[in-house]
């Protein structure tokens, strides 16, 4: 089937697009190509996906209002996964409406060529930083996320507000995908492991906030695609027995849904950072600093209903990732 995918040069982007690809389907793949980050390896991404046939590109921001509509009209997709967003917590400090151009005006025209063009199915990358300030471990679909702590998580829970009212006035039937930390091979260089690998290879200090009290369900990039593309296949319904005066936040009358895809197996900063040493051979220097501003000191994803729903939960443990990544990257820079 067609499938566009927003933000088919990023890095989850790629991988799922690779993975539709590999069995049949016909790919759409937008994508703007801003420098936020490396053009090069966008391209990079990019180029690996035009090896396909079934694989096509168009250059657009998801911002452009008339643009999309006539990209949504002249293709009509069967199914949509928006992963296109301005991402990282930090940045949405110093350049907020980056987020609202990109988060929510953009995930509002996605919503409309969805709607307008009878898309069965629209998955959408959503965050576990919608947890915001909760505490209580692990993280589960179906706890109130009323509290953000980064401009950034506020946009990926507007974003399944904006889904669920699309579902309820429309019938359209959304998904939102909660991820949680995602690292490997093709990865982001403002993420930490890329931002750790390079400074170690080039002897400089590592930043370590919270003092390295932090632990994160590290989710490896393989787990991550072949989750989104299982929840792709498979779109939301109604829930039959929900109850309005005890609602649920995971699902709806609607068809709606949201899933955590997480390792469901937090690990320790230091241990993640002595995992990456290890497979470099060096030792890190490490610069201690405060937690951020936006940043939580945890997360830990309950992926439960995931794999009720697609009968997969990511399990990939962090040695194996960061070993993979650590390949990748000696390779892809010749290092």
């Amino acid at each position: 089937m067609k499938i566009l995918i927003t933000g088919a040069a990023g890095f989850i982007g790629m991988h799922v697009g690779q993975l539709l690809l590999d069995r049949g389907d016909e790919v759409v793949g937008i994508d703007n190509l801003n420098d936020y980050y490396d053009v090069e390896l966008k391209k990079a991404r990019l180029a690996r996906l035009a090896r396909y046939p079934g694989f096509r590109h168009i250059q657009i921001d998801i911002a452009d209002r008339p643009g999309m509509a006539e990209v949504f009209a002249r293709e009509k997709p069967r199914r949509v996964l928006n992963l296109a967003a301005q991402a990282g917590v930090r940045y949405s400090l110093q350049n907020p409406h980056a987020y609202v151009d990109s988060n929510v005006v953009g995930f509002v025209n996605v919503l409309e060529g969805c709607r307008h063009n009878g898309v069965e199915h629209l998955v959408y990358a959503s965050s576990s930083s919608v947890y915001g300030g909760n505490t209580r471990m692990p993280f589960s679909e179906h706890d109130n996320i009323d509290h953000p702590v980064s401009l950034y998580a506020a946009t990926k829970k507007a974003n399944e507000l904006m889904a669920h009212t699309y579902s309820h006035l429309f019938g359209l039937p959304t998904t939102g995908l909660r991820f949680f930390t995602v690292y490997g091979p093709w990865g982001r260089p403002d993420m930490a492991l890329f931002l750790f690998t390079r400074a170690i290879l080039e002897d400089r200090p590592i930043d370590v906030f919270n003092h390295g009290k932090m632990r994160r369900d590290f989710t490896y990039i393989d787990d991550i695609a072949e989750g989104t593309v299982r929840v792709i296949d498979r779109p939301s319904a109604a829930n039959t027995a929900f109850d309005a005066a005890n609602p649920d936040p995971g699902t709806s009358w609607a068809p709606y849904r949201v899933f955590n895809i997480g390792n469901h197996a937090p690990v320790g900063l230091m241990d993640y950072i002595k995992s990456l040493e290890t497979a470099l051979g060096r030792e890190a220097r490490k610069n201690f600093l405060p937690l951020q501003d936006g940043d939580v000191p945890a997360s830990f994803a309950d992926t439960e209903e995931l794999r009720l729903h697609t009968g997969f939960a990511p399990a990939t443990p962090v040695a194996d990732g960061v070993n993979r990544f650590v390949a990748w990257y000696r390779d892809y820079y010749g290092c």
